[in-house]
């Protein structure tokens, strides 16, 4: 019976749902947890630096494929060469090293990319229900090994909109509050937040602080929105995990890593929170509403 090994980077509680997503998909690919394969899971508890031992302990293991996001997938690139990885990114896994192309990876890695290039969108959506916004905050994660890069892509976005940016870096979650407190200070209209783990597992924190604060904030997925975040766009992390145990399914079949494709999120959702923008004096244009994928109110 084949092993799956699934490095979580936060805890089983906050990937409850996502694991959850990711056995359909498994299954999907003819798959089925204790009868025909099993899964073996370890949990960084968003202590990132334990990764790498929980990773060497899956390949001690001798799984068939280890599984994970980001910063799991990277932790796993330290301790094999061999046993396959599929992940799922929200950065450019070229870029960050994981393969060598989106099309070829060429080595023990391939995946799922969560997102791309969704900045310039998210503004463009901030922008389009908040015009007169001059100032634009962004929050990111500190440890992401190309946080400079997003940044990057966040200042062009907002050069083109005509707005000031303004950067704030969480590596824990006990920096959100101070994140928050400098994004007061340099008076920001309004906040986009990327899409990691540390931040898509804690979104009722998040939302509580944005509340707190009466910014505007528009969220990486759908989970934000649903707990009263104001508006979120993103890709569907539901769908986007059933797509990794697709993917593999695929490769505990056979198919090697090297020349499985990297998959984009075929999913993207725009949701709206009435309720939250009328908390916030906020008038959502009817033409925003017609191009949300969901209006909760």
């Amino acid at each position: 019976m084949p092993v799956i090994g699934f490095l979580g980077s936060e805890s089983p509680l906050s990937f409850a749902s996502r694991t959850a997503a990711f056995r359909r998909g498994v299954a999907e690919a003819g798959y089925v947890e204790g009868q025909n394969m099993a899964i073996e899971y370890r949990w960084g508890e968003g202590q990132y630096d334990r990764l790498p031992l929980l990773a060497a302990d899956l390949v001690r293991r001798h799984v068939a494929v280890i599984a994970g996001d980001t910063v799991s997938a990277l932790a796993a690139k330290t301790v094999t060469s061999t046993i396959p990885i599929v992940f799922i990114t929200s950065d450019d896994p070229v870029r960050l090293g994981l393969v060598a192309s989106i099309n070829r990876p060429g080595g023990n890695a391939t995946g799922m990319i969560v997102t791309s290039m969704l900045t310039a969108k998210q503004f463009q959506l901030l922008h389009e229900l908040i015009p007169h916004t001059s100032v634009i905050g962004f929050l990111v994660y500190a440890h992401l090994p190309n946080v400079e890069a997003d940044t990057r892509d966040a200042q062009t976005a907002a050069q083109t909109l005509g707005q000031k940016l303004v950067v704030v870096k969480a590596r824990t979650e006990s920096d959100f509050e101070p994140a928050f407190t400098t994004l007061l200070q340099q008076r920001v209209g309004a906040l986009a937040v990327s899409s990691v783990a540390l931040f898509n597992t804690r979104p009722e924190q998040l939302v509580a602080l944005a509340a707190r604060h009466a910014l505007p904030t528009i969220w990486p997925v759908r989970e934000f929105a649903a707990v009263g975040g104001l508006m979120s766009y993103g890709a569907s992390l539901m769908d986007t995990y059933r797509q990794m145990g697709v993917h593999v399914g695929r490769v505990v079949a056979g198919a090697k890593p090297a020349d499985l494709p990297v998959v984009q999120s075929a999913k993207f959702e725009l949701v709206i929170n009435l309720k939250t923008a009328k908390a916030l004096g906020i008038t959502v244009p009817l033409t925003l509403q017609a191009a949300a994928d969901e209006v909760l109110e």
